[in-house]
């Protein structure tokens, strides 16, 4: 089990989550943060301090979002499991479903 991040984040990534994640699982994508399914320990610290609720238990996602399971876990497809975000750094990707979406946001 681990926790998602579903589309509320994209294009937002407040980081607030990053700073708060004890074992740094969450990746920075292009558009969006992704965690880790492998390096995430489901603490759930990350979840409380997202500022727009974009952050959830996998079995909590909400219906509209279940593609985000599959996409937290398919953006470490090619990456493998690098045991830390902070080493890597930003990546210059996103899952097929973030990449497809208009830019998100309140001025969109």
């Amino acid at each position: 089990m681990t926790y998602v991040i579903a589309q509320p984040c994209v294009d937002v990534l407040d980081k607030a989550c990053i700073e708060e994640c004890p074992v740094d699982c969450i990746y920075e994508g292009a558009r969006m943060l992704y965690i880790h399914p492998d390096e995430c320990v489901d603490c759930g610290a990350c979840e409380p301090v997202c500022p727009v609720e974009a952050i959830f238990y996998e079995d909590d996602v909400p219906e509209q979002w279940k593609d985000y399971y599959r996409a937290n876990v398919d953006f470490f497809d090619d990456l493998g499991s690098p045991g830390g975000a902070s080493k890597v750094g930003k990546i210059d990707k996103d899952h097929p479903v973030v990449a497809a979406l208009p830019p998100q946001g309140e001025d969109h």
